[in-house]
């Protein structure tokens, strides 16, 4: 028997074979391609990676710095915040309060504070006026900042259907990093009541917040049996502690001064330091201290600063230091002309300088 083989047969056959050759050729080579390209991606890859180091600082203390600055904003505005106060030198969790924003500023100092401005997403803005009563310790030490940080903190309206509220500033405190070698700046930008408001954080290893309590007014001769009184501003956005503070007069009758160890003024606020607290008028004074029972100032026909002649210093002095440094110097004599119910004002100049006070026949304590 004879086997015959037709032309489509062969045809056939040749055809399978190629196409069979041909599939695994074309899977090699796809296989090939993938694995070139992703060499190619892997190799690019690492080609950014070193650039992106290269381009950037590449100092691990900048990073802390940046890392601070980003940390401590989110906490500020991811929250409403927490305040836990202190009984008998313990945390008293049970009375733990997100209201911080409630609490006297004479209490909030003494506590755990972690300040936050937002309330349900939205910026707060009760929040953001009570920060005047939170110190710049507080603020470090809630946000989470290691001692050697320093911050500032600038919140302000950069948008708003009423243009005379563009560009206002509703919190500015901290303090300055002009002796910082090393800063960073977090800013977040928040919708209310259809106004664009920005919170801005700069986190800096310069010098501590300038000690900017400066006297405004003292009253030397009270009338009508009422107390002798002095009247001290804060120029920083933050609440500042009173602890190294300290008051000394001088005058006929010697000397005396009074360091204090606590107490704290508010941001940008007034604080009076009476006689007699009792009987004190106190305006839009934000606290009223007593230096009636110490003896420094007077009430009534009692003298604590002379009548006549006289001399009353603010100092302040850090934790080592044994001395105080002078803030402000304000003197007296009977050429000063000072009357019965007269008021010796600061005038803006230097405050060490006779020429920068001047003598006002209508007292206004608790007002600037």
């Amino acid at each position: 028997m004879t086997l015959r083989v037709f032309p489509q047969d062969m045809l056939r056959g040749n055809c399978t074979r190629d196409y069979t050759q041909e599939d695994e050729e074309a899977v090699v080579a796809v296989v090939e391609f993938l694995s070139a390209f992703t060499l190619f991606l892997m190799i690019l890859t690492a080609f950014m990676s070193l650039a992106q180091l290269e381009l950037g600082t590449n100092d691990p203390y900048s990073d802390l710095v940046d890392r601070a600055a980003v940390d401590g904003l989110d906490r500020l505005t991811n929250g409403e915040g927490w305040f836990v106060p202190y009984v008998d030198g313990a945390r008293d969790q049970g009375n733990a309060t997100q209201d911080w924003h409630n609490i006297p500023v004479t209490d909030l100092y003494s506590g755990v504070l972690q300040p936050g401005i937002v309330s349900s997403g939205v910026i707060d803005l009760e929040r953001v006026e009570a920060l005047s009563n939170v110190s710049i310790e507080a603020m470090t030490s809630g946000l989470g900042l290691s001692d050697d940080l320093q911050v500032r903190l600038l919140i302000q309206v950069e948008e708003s259907s009423n243009t005379s509220r563009i560009g206002e500033i509703l919190f500015d405190g901290g303090s300055d990093r002009s002796t910082a070698s090393t800063s960073s700046v977090a800013s977040r930008t928040f919708i209310s009541e259809g106004e664009v408001i920005s919170v801005s954080l700069e986190v800096h290893d310069g010098g501590k917040a300038p000690k900017v309590l400066r006297i405004t007014e003292i009253s030397p001769r009270p009338s009508s049996g009422a107390p002798e009184w002095i009247e001290v501003k804060n120029y920083n956005g933050f609440a500042l502690s009173l602890k190294g503070w300290s008051f000394e007069r001088s005058g006929t009758s010697g000397s005396s001064d009074y360091l204090y160890k606590e107490g704290v003024v508010p941001g940008g606020g007034l604080v009076l330091f009476s006689g007699d607290p009792s009987s004190q008028e106190s305006g839009n004074a934000s606290v009223v201290y007593d230096l009636g029972a110490t003896g420094f100032l007077g009430v009534g026909s009692v003298d604590g600063l002379d009548d006549n002649s006289g001399r009353l210093r603010l100092l302040f002095a850090e934790q080592n230091e044994g001395e105080g440094t002078q803030v402000c110097k304000v003197e007296w004599n009977p050429s000063t002309g000072i009357l019965l119910d007269n008021t010796i004002v600061w005038n803006g100049g230097p405050p060490s300088q006779s020429s920068s006070w001047n003598v006002s026949n209508s007292p206004t304590p608790g007002e600037v």
